[in-house]
């Protein structure tokens, strides 16, 4: 296979941040290529874990609030691949402008970020952002589109972007039909997010309470039972993806069938608060959870009658059969049970802390990504088409989760094309320009056989 990677001069060297799951890709494409990667963490035990048995690669402990450690490392190496939190990445930025280093994070660029777009150009860098899955393989093939259409003289009317990280359909045995590859706290949290979209030439807001009132069934395959809601804010993306004319334009995410109703329970009687209560607090003598189910619905009992009447009291059932289902749910949980909680000091906490034992991946399951786009187009001579652009990948026991190859791949990807100088523009940049996608695209289609399947449906 064609390296990316020019076999002369001395070989290129790369420092990588970051231990978490989507790393693993990363790391070894590079170091196949023969990248010198050093990894680094704040725990040494971590990065060890990380490079196991991979050649071209060492471990060292890095604590990246160290600016000076930070900046000690960064002059060694060609270029920083920032796979941490984004609450770090300025940081690494403001490192790597000093010691004059490109960077590659698959992060949405945030506005401490783009602060530092003036420096970078001026010390002559190029910072590669959202650059994985979603922010990345989606921008991808939404201007890959949105482009075509503009050179033949359409208009895109309406933008529909759904994505999905789930377990394949026969691991989604659980009352959410979902499992947690990372913090279930992160997804929780999301859920609580309000949303902004643009709908029929008007901005609409959904505040985060009211976010999974507004999941409705979203038809790709049918295969597949899937309910979608609109995620943050996509306003920004009319100016974003140079498309004035469209009337509507979601950016959302996608869960099986059942999943927002068990969580708008899961608000309604407060189980995704995070306010500190007494009875939650640590201790050596944990409460049961049928104890501290009827302290956080203020039930009158810790009777199961009770529990149900309690949960009925705060929230609104569709009908019986919905009813029937999310109390099942609640009951598989162990909530109604003798079992110790996991005391956390909150209710978010604490049931993340069941949830995280309860719903994890077996051994032998397998997660899957869905990423779907619809355009409806107006062609120059008035004819109406509805296109769609959708990428399915199933992960592998044995090797890659789905999620950790669709965040990873690019990220290597991007950082051989900013290495060997096809990615050339300097400061903070996204893939929104032919330039930087049309090379990206064809290398992850033909090296990897990574690429959204375009289908005219209408």
């Amino acid at each position: 296979m064609e390296r990316l990677i020019p076999k002369f001069g001395p070989p290129r060297k790369a420092l990588l941040l970051g231990t978490g799951f989507v790393v693993k890709p990363t790391l070894e494409i590079l170091a196949k290529d023969g990248i010198e990667i050093t990894a680094a963490c704040r725990t040494l035990e971590s990065a060890k874990n990380l490079i196991g048995g991979v050649k071209n690669a060492k471990a060292i402990s890095l604590d990246v609030t160290n600016s000076e450690a930070l900046e000690a490392e960064v002059e060694k190496v060609d270029i920083v691949i920032s796979l941490i939190p984004y609450t770090f990445h300025a940081g690494v930025i403001k490192a790597a402008i000093k010691k004059k280093k490109n960077v590659v994070t698959t992060s949405y660029v945030s506005p401490a970020m783009m602060d530092l777009d003036k420096e970078a150009k001026e010390a002559g860098i190029t910072v590669m952002n959202e650059i994985g899955l979603d922010p990345g393989i989606d921008h991808l093939y939404a201007l890959k589109t949105i482009n075509e259409v503009h050179e033949s003289g359409g208009k895109i009317l309406s933008f529909l972007s759904y994505c999905g990280g789930l377990p394949a359909p026969e691991a989604s045995n659980n009352p959410l039909g979902y499992k947690f590859s990372w913090s279930s706290r992160g997804v929780l949290l999301a859920l609580r997010n309000s949303a902004k979209f643009w709908q029929d030439g008007k901005i609409e807001e959904v505040p985060g309470a009211k976010l999974m009132g507004v999941a409705k069934p979203y038809f790709i395959y049918p295969g597949y039972a899937f309910v979608a809601y609109p995620n943050r804010d996509s306003s920004p993306y009319k100016e974003r993806y140079n498309i004035p004319e469209a009337q509507t334009i979601i950016r959302g995410t996608l869960r099986y069938q059942g999943f927002p109703e068990f969580v708008h329970v899961l608000v309604d009687i407060g189980f995704l608060s995070e306010e500190q209560v007494d009875y939650l607090k640590p201790s050596d003598k944990p409460i049961t959870w049928k104890e501290a189910f009827a302290k956080t619905l203020s039930s009158s009992s810790e009777s199961e009658s009770d529990l149900i009447w309690a949960i009925s009291s705060k929230t609104k059932f569709k009908d019986t059969a919905e009813k029937d289902r999310i109390v099942a749910g609640l009951r598989w949980l162990g909530l109604f049970s003798d079992d110790r909680i996991t005391p956390r000091g909150t209710p978010l906490d604490t049931l993340c802390a069941t949830l995280e034992k309860k719903m994890q991946y077996e051994e032998d399951e397998r997660d899957m990504v869905m990423l779907q786009h619809k355009f409806e187009i107006e062609h120059k001579n008035g004819e109406k088409e509805i296109r769609t652009s959708t990428l399915v990948e199933y992960g592998d026991p044995k090797g890659y989760s789905a999620m950790a190859k669709l965040v990873g791949t690019p990220c290597a990807v991007a950082v051989q094309l900013v290495l060997n100088g096809t990615i050339s523009e300097k400061g903070i940049l996204a893939p929104m320009t032919s330039k930087i996608n049309d090379p990206l695209i064809k290398t992850l289609k033909e090296k990897y056989g990574i690429e959204c399947i375009e289908q005219t449906i209408a």
